[in-house]
């Protein structure tokens, strides 16, 4: 319990709790800046070295994967226009192709569709001697 009157070590003052609290912080300051030290930096310098390469490689993976995707996306949309032009030039082929078609194509140069149907040609057995 505590006795006013009597005279103890432990005094309680507002000024005490706060250097409890900051002296830990200058502690681990302290530490933190220790570890940053020169020597530190030149052991580990290899390793910092080899985080950047990492670093380099992997914003040079991410640009190469985007150049990449936009390629394929250029290559998809050229065969989307490949396909829709294929198709529109085979549906024009089978009108231009059709009977009547012919007929009105060959006109101007004089030709005319038969109206008498092909005779077949049929090849006799040649005669035993």
């Amino acid at each position: 319990m505590y006795n006013p009157t009597e005279n103890n070590n432990e005094t309680i003052s507002p000024n005490a709790d706060e250097k409890k609290a900051v002296a830990p912080k200058k502690n681990t300051i302290r530490a933190f800046g220790e570890m940053l030290s020169y020597d530190w930096i030149l052991n580990n310098l290899g390793f910092f070295l080899f985080l950047s390469a990492l670093a380099v490689l992997y914003i040079a993976n991410g640009h190469m994967a985007d150049n990449r995707i936009r390629r394929i996306n250029d290559t998809a949309r050229k065969l989307k226009d490949l396909q829709y032009e294929y198709k529109t030039i085979k549906s024009e082929m089978m009108f231009r192709s059709r009977e009547s078609e012919l007929v009105k194509a060959a006109a101007p140069i004089g030709l005319e569709a038969d109206s008498v149907p092909p005779m077949k040609i049929k090849m006799m057995a040649p005669p035993a001697n």
